[in-house]
């Protein structure tokens, strides 16, 4: 437990050692008056359109859910889940694990309702699924389109492979537990903590809803909507600082940022996000000061705007 708490502590240390060193170094290799300059200049117009897009993310994350309730026979209102849907961000952000740990909640929340923990283990294995499916292909589109701007550096190769691998992993090995069944595991996967116990529950999982190939399909394009509305709120911040640029210049930049904050162990994505951002957006032509501001503010609408209330959400849920 002590050794648990000190990793912890030691990632938030260096979250935060990361983006006070990010604000170091844009004070350095660029104007703090501009800087300033720029977050006066934002207006309220701006603002209200962000609030916009991502209000229609927590719609977005609402409807996969209610997808998959009516599929096993749950009728739920869409603007009943959409407390679930800021609580599921919210604890994506809190404990990156790839949108385990949000998935995770809601299973949990809807095993409280009364649902069947079947038919939950079957709804978090194909939500996996679709999830990914949609990652991947955000972060194909993207290096596509770096491509196209002739902007791709080794250390986005790097980090995209490295993403890949854990996306096709992920929901590959939940696949192969819920195929696998009951069947004994070799002893050596049997070592691993939590396994067995992970095993057990996909392995009670129905199998209907994953070879359902349209909810599947349907899932898919609602958890990639919600990586174009949140790429579409840095455009619009972009935009709210003066930089009047290209919706593909804020798409992959998000993108590659959330890779770098998924595949980190920091909790928030705690300057890895941050750093990650702005190091996209001044390589497709940002000025430092504008990529730092719009990022910001995003952060202010995607991160902490929703935390108390994702927070609360989440406590009440879970108890």
């Amino acid at each position: 437990m002590e050794k648990s708490k000190l990793q912890r502590f030691r990632n938030w240390f260096i979250g935060l050692l990361l983006f006070s060193g990010l604000i170091v170094a844009v004070t350095h290799f660029g104007e703090i008056g501009n800087f300033v300059r720029l977050m006066r200049q934002v207006q309220p117009v701006w603002l209200v359109l962000a609030l916009f897009f991502q209000t229609a993310t927590y719609f977005s994350v609402a409807a996969v859910w209610h997808q998959a309730l009516r599929n096993v026979g749950m009728r739920y209102s869409l603007l009943s889940l959409v407390p679930l849907g800021i609580a599921k961000l919210f604890s994506d952000q809190a404990m990156p694990s790839g949108g385990m740990s949000g998935t995770a909640f809601i299973v949990t929340a809807l095993n409280r309702r009364g649902i069947s923990h079947q038919s939950c283990m079957a709804m978090l294995l194909v939500s996996l699924v679709a999830y990914y499916a949609a990652y991947l292909m955000v972060a194909a589109s993207s290096i596509m389109i770096l491509g196209f701007y002739h902007a791709i550096t080794p250390w986005i190769i790097i980090v995209t492979i490295v993403f890949c691998l854990v996306a096709v992993a992920t929901p590959a090995g939940a696949l192969w537990l819920q195929r696998r069944g009951k069947k004994e595991l070799p002893k050596l996967l049997l070592r691993i903590p939590g396994l067995t116990s992970l095993l057990r529950a996909f392995g009670n999982a129905p199998g209907d809803l994953i070879r359902n190939h349209s909810l599947v399909i349907i899932m898919t394009l609602l958890h990639g909507s919600v990586f174009l509305l949140d790429s579409a709120t840095l455009w619009v911040m972009l935009n709210a600082v003066g930089q009047r640029v290209s919706f593909w210049v804020a798409y992959p930049s998000f993108a590659l940022a959330s890779i770098v904050a998924t595949i980190g162990p920091i909790p928030l994505g705690l300057g890895t996000f941050e750093a990650a951002c702005v190091a996209m957006l001044r390589i497709l032509g940002i000025p430092i000061e504008a990529a730092l501001a719009a990022t910001l503010l995003l952060r202010g609408f995607t991160l902490w705007l929703p935390m108390l209330p994702g927070f609360w959400l989440t406590k009440r849920e879970l108890h």
